[in-house]
């Protein structure tokens, strides 16, 4: 069965890169612009993983995975956050060791990083 991933990036451009590059690895690839839908189409959609900027303009992505995490629905979907911003990389990383309970399946990525790498975590989290 085709795995479904959600990409939320306030970024076009990287948001139609990623859509790109995980079809081609023969995922089922949905993208969005708006951090504030986020959650909304999380619950709807019930992706099998969800991809997350964690600077969004209209919205925190630590807003949305904090949102993500606490409903009982889509609690247990895995996440991979991004950034390149240091200070909200270091909050994330302590919000996961904080409550490794709700966030064990919730992966950080520091920009830039490479594809390959961002293709291993979704390969190992899908599996």
């Amino acid at each position: 069965m085709t795995k479904r991933i959600l990409v939320v990036d306030d970024r076009n451009e990287l948001l139609h890169l990623m859509r790109r590059v995980l079809e081609d690895e023969q995922y089922q690839v949905s993208i969005l612009q708006e951090g504030k839908d986020a959650f909304s189409r999380v619950k709807n959609q019930l992706p099998d993983l969800l991809i997350l900027d964690l600077k969004l303009g209209d919205i925190s992505g630590q807003d949305v995975l904090k949102q993500v995490k606490s409903d009982p629905v889509t609690a247990d979907i895995p996440v991979i956050v991004y950034t390149a911003a240091v200070l909200e990389a270091d909050e994330v990383a302590s919000l996961i060791e904080s409550d490794p309970q709700r966030f064990g399946n919730v992966y950080l990525l520091r920009k830039p990083f490479e594809l390959q790498v961002l293709l291993d975590k979704v390969e190992e989290l899908l599996e």
